[in-house]
Formats: structure tokens, sequence, C-alpha cells
């Protein structure tokens, strides 16, 4: 699929759009759609129409350089690796014709320690948008590569949908807890990954739905999972693997002031707080997991605008964030 030069830079986004990319070929879609029989097929039928309504062009991210990253290393401390992964991927493309092009990641560690959020801040870094896809629900092949049009029910994949419903022919798609695919579902639910996550073959990626060809090469692939023992060797062996520890007890302290703010800052509420949590405040928030802490903070504001207090104190905030301490609420 070719690409070719385009110049404006979209508002809001931290990397310009500098190309254009072809994701398929106008004339396959036009060719399959001709072979389909007269009033037969019709989901099939509105969705290469949609195909030719859209047009197979879409923005491919190309930095003029590399952007300050200063923020995201501030606010996921324990990704120093991965985040120094995308920025020589970042720098590698910025003064050549290439749109960006990062090999597939895998995040490697425990719940709970920021590895979708750090997959949601890339996405918007590079402005793309991010495609979820949880690997924990999925009990068939089909939902990454699309069932055939002859099943009942059947539609298109999702890197189908990011690619031809989308924007971008470089989106970010995660693929979230790939070590809890199942493995009782009656076609594999990595099948598609091996193609997917090689560059070359993810060239000519065909959706089983559509049956048409669809670039796929340059979409930014994040992995992530708690056990690497469950995933195959030949998936493990086509990605970058980065084990992310639990931020340590300084980091910690880090990531809950910059949620703090962030929540603050987000909010009309907001205005009502210190601009600044108080050190014992941050010194029991450092005890959880960062997934944990914004419901721990979203918790602890509200029981202090209960107490018409702009401080939150330790008491405001749920000593257990398993999500089965029950909730008080103050009086």
């Amino acid at each position: 699929m070719e690409s070719r030069s385009l110049v404006p830079h979209e508002p809001g986004l931290k990397l310009p759009i500098a190309n254009v990319r072809s994701v398929y070929r106008t004339h396959d879609v036009e060719r399959k759609l001709a072979k389909l029989p007269p009033r037969e097929h019709e989901a099939l039928r509105a969705t290469l129409e949609r195909m030719l309504e859209r047009g197979p062009e879409r923005f491919q991210v190309k930095p003029s350089g590399v952007p300050d990253m200063c923020t995201l290393y501030d606010e996921l401390p324990n990704f120093t690796d991965a985040l120094d992964d995308v920025k020589r991927h970042v720098a590698l493309a910025q003064d050549a014709g290439d749109g960006l092009e990062v090999t597939p990641m895998l995040l490697l560690g425990p719940p709970g320690i920021g590895k979708t959020h750090f997959a949601r801040k890339l996405a918007e870094m590079l402005g793309t948008g991010m495609n979820l896809v949880p690997m924990s629900s999925m009990t068939a092949g089909w939902l990454l590569s699309g069932a055939s049009s002859q099943w009942k029910g059947a539609k298109p994949g999702k890197v189908f949908e990011a690619l031809v419903d989308g924007q971008y022919a470089n989106p970010v798609i995660v693929v979230d807890e790939i070590d809890k695919a199942s493995a009782d579902a009656q076609y594999d639910p990595l099948g598609a990954l091996y193609g997917l996550l090689e560059h070359d073959t993810a060239g000519s990626f065909i959706d089983e739905f559509a049956e048409i060809a669809i670039d796929a090469s340059q979409v930014i692939w994040v992995v992530t999972a708690n056990d690497e023992r469950c995933i195959p060797e030949p998936i493990l062996n086509r990605m970058n693997v980065f084990e992310i520890d639990a931020p340590s007890p300084e980091q910690a302290r880090r990531i809950a002031r910059n949620l703090y703010t962030a929540i603050r800052g987000e909010h009309n509420w907001g205005r009502r707080f210190d601009p600044e949590p108080s050190d014992d405040l941050l010194d029991l928030l450092a005890e959880l997991a960062p997934r944990e802490m914004r419901r721990a903070l979203m918790t602890g504001f509200g029981n202090a605008r209960l107490a018409h207090r702009q401080e939150i104190l330790a008491e405001d905030v749920p000593k257990s964030g398993n999500g089965k301490t029950k909730i008080g609420f103050l009086q």
C-alpha cells in the first residue's frame, strides 16, 4: 500500500501528520462487490460500500522531531525502558520520509501497575487514538480477524474496524491481558496475531468477513500480560518484552501526586480543593497500586466535600483498594 506526503499539522496533536497512506485497494473492493449475488450478503455489501464511500486513504503519524516526553516519564516512572524504546523509534522517523513504526511491545507485570494507562498515554501523545481488545473476555479468534460473512451475525474484526472505520493508518491497538485468552475457544484467539505482529505479512492482512487485503503493517501494537508462561513462544518472539515493576515508594508518591493534580484540574469542582495533596495523603496512596489510586482519590474528594473541607485527610480515603471494602460517607 502506498503513501504520499501531506503537510498540515492537526491542532491538539503532539506529533504532526505528514503522510497519507492507503490501507486497502479500491479495485479489490469493487471486484469483491461485483461478485456478490443480488439480494444476498447485505451486511457484507454494506461494509464494502462503506469502504468505497470512505476511500482507502488514512492519516499516518510522521514526527518532525522528538517530542518532549518529560511529562510521560514523570507520570509513568516505572515505564522508563518502554518510553525509551518509543523515543528511539520516533528519532528514527523524524528526518525520514517514513511514517512512525514501533516494534510491537509486551508490557509484562502484575495487575494494576498502569500497563493499559501507559498505552492510553502513548496513544494520546501520538494523537491516533487507542483501540482496546480485552483478551480476558475473548472466546473466539474472529474478534481480531473477523468472522466469515457466511455466518449469521458475522462482522469484521477489531483490526479492520480500527483501520477502515478509523482515521489513521497507524493506530495504537492494545491487546490487553493476552495471557488470559481462552484456551477453550473453537478457534485460536491468538491465531491472527502470528501474522499481524510480523511487518511483512501484516501488510496484506485478510479480514475473514470482508476478505479484502488490509495494510496493518503500520499498527502500533501494545500487548499487556501478567504471566508470560501462558503466551506462545512464537508470539513472544515477535515483540520487545518490557518487564514492568511495581513503582518504588518514591515513584508511587510521584504517581499519586500527579493523579491528584490531574483529577483536580479535570473537574470544575477541583478548585474547591488544595492545589497540593498532604504528605500524609501521599504516604497512604503510595501503598496502593496505581489502578487503585484514582478510585481512592475520588472517594477522598467526595468525603472531603461532604465535610466542607478543602483538604483530603487520611480518613477520607478507603484503607483498602481491592474494591471490597465498604466505603462509608461522612455524616
